[in-house]
């Protein structure tokens, strides 16, 4: 088991869907076998690797400033999805990376279609762009609670028996149009088993440092389970391609879980092929006879400047 430099592909591809025909989620695993043989040391020491490849891979990433990535996290509560971002990319750059955070949308984000708040937070080319939620929430939880969607007031003729496969052939078209100028598109699916959910939230329940996270929101979608499944399970089936594939990761380890997620950012900018600019012959020469000059610079100089400066000071 590793995620370093060429192995992530063989390492993420069982959980890779390329296709959604005849996908279903019951048919991934929310545990993967090889997460018991996986202690807390060794899983942090690989993480570790991974963020260092992902550091490098990251510095050509800004440095080329032609591709740029962006990873979608989906999952139901608790499956993972902010520990994973926070534990992952921790070693990159902050100055490179932009994370997300979508809630309802409200205010303004109404007055627009159900794609514009996401486009204005696209990373730019050189950048990783992180989404904790995003626009599949407007085929997910708004197709579980409908009344959502009364709160977007679309016009009637929008409000269409279809309006679902309508969004999700727009959010494929969306996806094939950024992959076709420059943004590489990674959708992970967090795959939590419920009695997994129930653990967690039972934690955070009684851990007094954790329980501002739990919402009673959180028993609403758990009793809406089913109904939640097959709205992603729909989502993927309808989006999920070889440009823009969707990862449905065992989440039941976090630990393995943030591994899964390394290796697919890891692939991800592998694939890109990035490499750092090359100089110019013009260039390379400016920069030795600059070289040559801070070479020849006498040290002397500043000090005995210095030295003045003291005595001066004194009288």
């Amino acid at each position: 088991m590793a995620i370093k430099q060429g192995e992530a592909t063989s390492f993420i591809t069982p959980y890779r869907v390329n296709s959604g025909r005849n996908f279903r989620i019951a048919d991934f695993p929310t545990r993967d076998p090889r997460a018991a043989k996986l202690d807390k040391e060794r899983a942090e020491d690989l993480l570790q690797q991974g963020r260092k490849r992902l550091a490098a891979l990251q510095e050509r990433l800004h440095a080329e400033s032609s591709w740029s990535l962006l990873l979608i996290f989906q999952g139901m509560d608790a499956a993972g999805k902010d520990g994973a971002i926070k534990n992952v990319m921790s070693g990159v750059d902050p100055q490179g990376v932009d994370v997300t955070s979508f809630k309802a949308p409200a205010g303004i984000e109404l007055e627009h279609d159900f794609l514009w708040r996401c486009n204005l937070a696209l990373p730019r080319r050189g950048r990783i762009g992180i989404f904790n939620r995003s626009y599949y929430e407007e085929v997910v939880a708004v197709r579980v609670y409908p009344h959502y969607l009364a709160a977007q007031r679309l016009p009637k003729a929008c409000q269409k028996s279809s309006i679902w496969r309508d969004r999700l052939r727009a959010i494929a078209d969306h996806e094939r149009h950024l992959s076709e100028n420059g943004t590489i598109i990674r959708k992970i699916f967090l795959n939590i088993s419920r009695e997994e959910q129930k653990e967690r939230l039972l934690a955070r329940i009684d851990d007094p440092d954790k329980m501002w996270k739990f919402s009673p929101d959180d028993l609403r979608d758990r009793q809406r389970w089913p109904d939640f499944m097959a709205a992603y399970q729909n989502a993927i089936q309808a989006t999920a391609s070889k440009q823009s594939p969707w990862f449905v990761v065992p989440a039941d380890s976090k630990p393995f879980a943030r591994l899964v997620v390394a290796g697919i950012a890891i692939d991800a900018l592998e694939n890109m092929q990035l490499a750092f600019p090359t100089v110019g012959a013009d260039k390379a020469k400016a920069a030795h006879e600059a070289a040559r000059q801070l070479a020849a610079e006498s040290s002397a100089a500043p000090r005995r400047t210095m030295r003045k400066k003291i005595i001066r000071a004194k009288k």
